[in-house]
């Protein structure tokens, strides 16, 4: 049946009118915000309906097989069993960045068709329209870019294949592109699985236009992907030194700002991010790395373990990159994720110590969230022989539900996915995700640092190319609750992109918008300027007096990078730490050296150890409890003890006896 009056219903449960016109921003009876829907309508079926057909008396057809729910407050229509061809949307959910979503059922009118499958976060852009395959985007794509989506394509094989979805990626329609992001409309599953020599052969195109300094490079790699000997690490090895090589090219400037606020209705800070504090502006590590840490446990507890993490992992990282700097290859991506990780499991073993010290169990014990963002600079031979210290390398990880996102002129998109039970019925197939939501428990998480030990921590580590302008928002759940970064990014991520704004400001407004939004829990943003043209010249404010510094109101802090020495640093409005307990503080007491002593090169497996080590025990030698030596005593006692023996004299003291 056509439709003769385009509606969009409200969502408001308690409007008495939800009935408006399909354009309007908000319900002309209510004031609420209305959300439009655009799905992707899988299948044969789907593809016959015409545009401007009203289907199930609920979605409108707007072209062929995008659809407009009309009823958004409502569920969708759902199958008490679970049908085979939602399992790999469900077990790929941790790809949710390029991959579809399963939003519900249409069941089919004509007889030996199969319901027609809906799908959400599809590549459809708010006025429902596809994005731009990535076949047509192509020639107009930058060589880092061309690059970049070959090598994300090459990075979802693996898992594709492993749930027989591969040939999803052969399709040139169904790769859609949003900027940086290759996304998929749907998954394609077929008997015969796909091999490599296919991959290349559905690349071939692509490679005959691609843009002249790359072209060659690619052009051999397609090749050696032809045969069929070929293991997919060698082609992945290649294109990843080819995406750096291209990556360095580009000019990369970094500006970082974080701040943390208590919240409207709580009276203890139990977040705690970096860079955050008015000594930090002439830290080595910045403006490179950026971390939010969400405590959990209660006063001496989530603090603790929130200051813990960010304080154990500058010291590590700032050796990690003391080692990358002195390397004169690259470090490949496999050994920079593993490094990551292991520094992740020493503080969830030095924060899970403690709790077993202290005998705390179950709700008791002190654990943190965390997301972590780490832009590693690596020397590079660029592809036009230039010596480059920076291949645009962004490592990103995350522990529970404190999130990154990535915010351009014309997107938003979330980097994380939260750990926590709705995240987990989902990747495990036992739920779709809007079913899983009615859980009573459907957003407790299911792992922070510190809660467990370290073996049963599954850590993410991510790795992005910085190849475009924008900015990266870490933030815990004080702000992304009810999704407000998705709705408002606009107002506070678009001044600072057009230089309208300062990101001291846009720091203090979306913690303002958190507390007027939400207001129940701690607040922490750190924002990350990333620029790598000139067409954003964003306004750096002037340095005020210490003594001019207010002391009552968000904590803020500006460092510019230190390869932009014209542009200043600016530290604004302070509302100093909750205070520690006094043991509480010495057991954070942790900054013993702004430098690293310097590190042999790196080096695999058998290097990772030491250098981790040392991070603890540079932990420990800060602190006036035995939390982190009593954890190295207990999982690398023979490397604690030479390590000692090569301490001062007057830091062996603090050493344990040897045994």
């Amino acid at each position: 049946m056509l439709s003769t009056q385009r509606i969009i219903n409200c969502i408001n449960p308690n409007c008495d009118n939800p009935i408006n016109s399909v354009g309007q921003i908000v319900c002309s009876n209510c004031q609420t915000p209305l959300i439009y829907s655009y799905l992707w309508a899988t299948g044969s079926l789907a593809a016959r309906i015409a545009p401007g057909t009203k289907v199930a008396n609920r979605y409108e057809a707007i072209t062929t097989q995008i659809w407009l729910d009309t009823q958004p407050g409502r569920s969708p229509d759902l199958p008490q069993e679970l049908p085979p061809v939602v399992i790999p949307y469900l077990r790929l959910y941790p790809e949710r960045l390029h991959l579809p979503q399963v939003y519900g059922f249409v069941p089919s009118e004509e007889e030996g068709q199969e319901d027609i499958l809906l799908l959400e976060d599809v590549p459809i852009d708010e006025q429902g329209n596809l994005y731009p395959s990535l076949s047509a985007a192509w020639d107009e794509a930058q060589p880092v870019r061309q690059i970049y989506w070959l090598w994300q394509i090459l990075q979802l094989w693996t898992p594709l294949s492993e749930l027989g979805v591969a040939q999803s990626l052969l399709i040139p329609e169904n790769l859609r592109v949003q900027g940086w992001c290759v996304r998929l409309l749907e998954l394609h599953a077929i008997t015969a699985q796909p091999s490599l020599q296919d991959l290349a052969l559905s690349w071939q195109p692509l490679i005959a236009s691609a843009q002249n300094p790359v072209a060659a490079e690619l052009n051999h790699i397609v090749q050696q992907m032809s045969n069929s000997e070929i293991e997919l690490d060698t082609i992945a090895t290649r294109l990843n030194a080819l995406l750096l090589s291209t990556a360095a090219e580009l000019p990369l400037t970094l500006q970082v700002m974080g701040a943390t606020h208590t919240g409207m209705r709580l009276t203890q800070n139990e977040d705690t991010c970096f860079p955050q504090s008015l000594d930090n502006f002439d830290d080595s590590l910045l403006p490179k790395l950026s971390i939010v840490c969400d405590g959990i446990g209660g006063h001496q507890g989530g603090e603790v373990a929130s200051q813990l993490a960010v304080q154990s992992l500058r010291l590590q990282i700032r050796a990690l990159l003391a080692e990358v700097a002195q390397e004169s290859e690259i470090v490949t991506l496999k050994l920079l994720q593993e490094q990551l990780e292991t520094c992740l499991r020493v503080v969830n073993n030095v924060i899970s110590s403690r709790n077993d010290e202290q005998k705390r169990q179950g709700r008791e014990r002190m654990a943190t969230t965390l997301v972590m963002a780490l832009q590693v600079p690596q020397r590079v031979l660029t592809i036009s022989g230039r010596q480059s210290e920076n291949a645009h390398e962004l490592y990103l990880a995350s522990v529970g539900d404190s999130r990154a996102y990535w915010i351009t002129r014309d997107y938003c998109q979330q980097l994380t996915v939260d750990d926590d039970v709705t995240t987990r019925e989902v990747r495990l197939g036992r739920s779709l995700y809007r079913q899983a939501l009615q859980r009573p428990d459907a957003h407790a998480l299911t792992q922070a640092l510190g809660s467990r030990d370290a073996d049963s921590l599954r850590c993410v580590i991510q790795r992005f190319i910085l190849e475009e302008d924008g900015i990266l928002l870490l933030c815990s759940d004080g702000l992304s609750d009810r999704n407000l970064v998705e709705k408002y990014w606009r107002d506070y991520a678009l001044p600072v992109l057009l230089g309208e704004m300062y990101i001291d400001d846009a720091v203090r407004q979306w913690i303002e918008l958190a507390n007027t939004e939400n207001g129940h829990d701690n607040i922490s943003v750190v924002l990350t300027l990333c620029r790598l043209s000139k067409d954003y010249l964003v306004p750096i404010p002037k340095p005020q007096p210490l003594a001019e510094i207010p002391q009552e109101s968000v904590e803020i802090s500006e460092i510019t990078p230190e390869t932009s020495p014209s542009e200043e640093y600016a530290l604004t409005e302070i509302e100093p730490q909750s205070t520690l307990t006094e043991s509480s503080q010495a057991l954070l007491d942790l900054e013993l050296t702004e430098e690293p002593t310097p590190a042999p090169p790196l080096r695999p497996r058998r290097r990772r150890k030491p250098l981790l080590v040392l991070g603890v025990l540079l932990v420990a030698l800060g602190g006036s409890t035995g939390l982190a030596l009593l954890a190295l005593s207990q999982l690398y006692p023979q490397t604690l003890q030479q390590m000692c023996q090569k301490l001062p004299a007057r830091v062996q003291r603090f050493c344990p006896p040897q045994q």
